[in-house]
């Protein structure tokens, strides 16, 4: 093994490394759902309801137009 393939070996364990620790970093799973069932409850509290139709198509659907329109400007 000559210098650059130690250096090589190095730098890949370096990432492997900053990989782990950005994973440690990240909430876990247990920590989402629990996050995601206060904010659940919190709504219940407060009244707020989905209800049968809260028009969310049509907010995906605006959404999609304003990606679409932004791209193309990005474009020209």
């Amino acid at each position: 093994m000559n210098k650059s393939d130690a250096q090589a070996y190095v730098q890949r364990w370096e990432a492997v490394a900053e990989i782990e620790r950005q994973e440690r970093k990240a909430p876990s799973v247990a920590d989402n759902w629990r996050q995601l069932n206060a904010i659940r409850h919190r709504a219940r509290r407060l009244g707020i309801t989905r209800q049968d139709d809260d028009g969310e198509m049509e907010l995906f659907l605006l959404w999609g137009r304003l990606r679409a329109e932004y791209a193309t400007r990005q474009i020209e």
